[in-house]
């Protein structure tokens, strides 16, 4: 008896092929992603305001230090890296950031506090389309809100800071961190639209210390102040619509998941310590090994030399 051929059978359609017809490609933001898109533009609208309202202003002050510190941390990195040498700095929600140099390739010590804090600030946009991420950069922000206090006086801020950090780890058991999401991503809306902060308080404010934007105007005196300030916005826009890009490309879990994503995370934490705590209850109830009498004498260590 003749076999009759069949035909092979006919593949299913890939599902990136089916996701592309239906208007659910891999750049297209879920609703929980337009939510954050919304909320980037509602972040910079209140930051503006906050940064230049006078009194209101104040009530960001260590926020304020936080994003001014990392932007002159990057001119001092470049700085050192080029062979310059450190002369003064100043970092004050009230006067504005300065880093004096002397020495070093003056270009990239420049160019490096825009796009140090436009990185920075990159890194913390994408914290506000996952939880993890968020969890993660909230150690760099728990730091870098304390440090600035080493040079800051003023009881207000001082205050301020403690509540500010104080929220930073109330925010990691509220609704499974999702408020830190926002937080980290209100911290990247501030770096990375530096600049616009930067040359408003140069131009309505007239500060002591000059905007990076008036800076290059000096440096390269061919080409104008405003004509720098606006590169380097439509610099940072860009990057803002970029990072924004990658975090709708790169994180799809939805709310629902992220909750999840944090349940187990928290249980793993919390499983860590409890094995943590029983084996230090296992060690602190053991007996110790009785020593054997040979005697051991070290080697005498030098004095520390005091600089």
């Amino acid at each position: 008896m003749s076999t009759i051929p069949t035909r092979p059978p006919v593949a299913p359609p890939l599902a990136s092929t089916t996701a592309l017809a239906s208007g659910e490609g891999p750049l297209t933001p879920s609703s929980d992603q337009v939510v954050v898109l919304y909320v980037i533009v509602a972040m910079a609208v209140v930051i503006f305001g906050f940064w230049n309202v006078p009194v209101v202003r104040n009530l960001i002050n260590p926020l304020k230090l936080f994003t001014i510190g990392w932007h002159e941390l990057c001119h001092i990195s470049a700085a050192i890296l080029s062979g310059g040498r450190i002369l003064k700095i100043t970092i004050d929600p009230q006067v504005g950031g300065a880093t004096i140099v002397e020495g070093g390739t003056p270009g990239f010590v420049l160019v490096s506090g825009y796009i140090g804090s436009t990185l920075l600030g990159g890194a913390f946009v994408l914290a506000g389309w996952d939880t993890l991420v968020a969890k993660v950069l909230s150690f760099i922000l728990g730091v870098g809100l304390v440090l600035p206090l080493v040079l800051v006086r003023d009881k207000l801020t001082i205050v301020l800071t403690m509540g500010y950090e104080a929220l930073l780890i109330g925010f990691w058991f509220v609704d499974h961190a999702q408020a830190l999401r926002w937080y980290c991503l209100f911290i990247g809306v501030m770096n990375i639209l530096f600049v616009i902060w930067d040359v408003a308080d140069d131009r309505f404010f007239h500060k002591t210390n000059d905007s990076d934007a008036t800076q290059f105007a000096i440096l390269y005196p061919r080409i104008g102040a405003h004509i720098w300030a606006t590169f380097w916005i439509i610099f940072q826009l860009i990057a803002l619509g970029g990072f924004s890009v990658l975090g709708i490309y790169a994180f799809k879990l939805s709310k629902e998941e992220m909750d999840a994503q944090a349940g187990v995370t928290q249980s793993s934490v919390a499983s860590s310590l409890w094995l943590m705590s029983g084996s230090s209850i296992v060690l602190a109830n053991m007996k110790p090994a009785r020593i054997a009498s040979h005697s051991f004498s070290p080697h005498p260590t030098p004095g520390n030399d005091s600089s």
